[in-house]
């Protein structure tokens, strides 16, 4: 059993209080020098082992990191796209589930699908 940790805590807050996908980069910002980042991807990849956040590696070369509306904070469940802005910087999940046909013998166990663009509040 994983316990829980003050550390934990500050992370999990920062991405609740987020609302949307935030990179690595981003929590480091937000929590200073109160937490150094090797701990933070410690905690963000024990979050993602535990199924409370996914993770999503962006066109970019960044990995964000959101919890799923669609889902409980305990599992990721399903399979969705993921939108960045490339003016306003937001990332969030498309809450559209992607129906995965493969050919015959194929099974996935993982996907990563993203999209940048505007967003209805930056487009042109």
């Amino acid at each position: 059993m994983k316990r829980n940790t003050k550390t934990k805590d500050l992370v999990l807050n920062v991405l609740k209080a987020a609302r949307t996908a935030v990179s690595h980069d981003h929590l480091q910002a937000e929590l200073g020098k109160t937490v150094n980042r090797a701990t933070i991807y410690r905690v963000l990849n024990s979050f993602c082992d535990d199924g409370i956040l996914h993770k999503v590696l962006g066109d970019d070369g960044k990995h964000y990191f959101a919890f799923c509306l669609n889902c409980s904070e305990k599992q990721h469940r399903h399979n969705h796209l993921h939108f960045r802005c490339i003016k306003c910087g937001k990332v969030e999940c498309l809450h559209h589930e992607i129906d995965l046909s493969l050919p015959r013998g194929y099974r996935a166990v993982d996907f990563n699908g993203f999209i940048s663009g505007y967003c209805p509040v930056c487009k042109p």
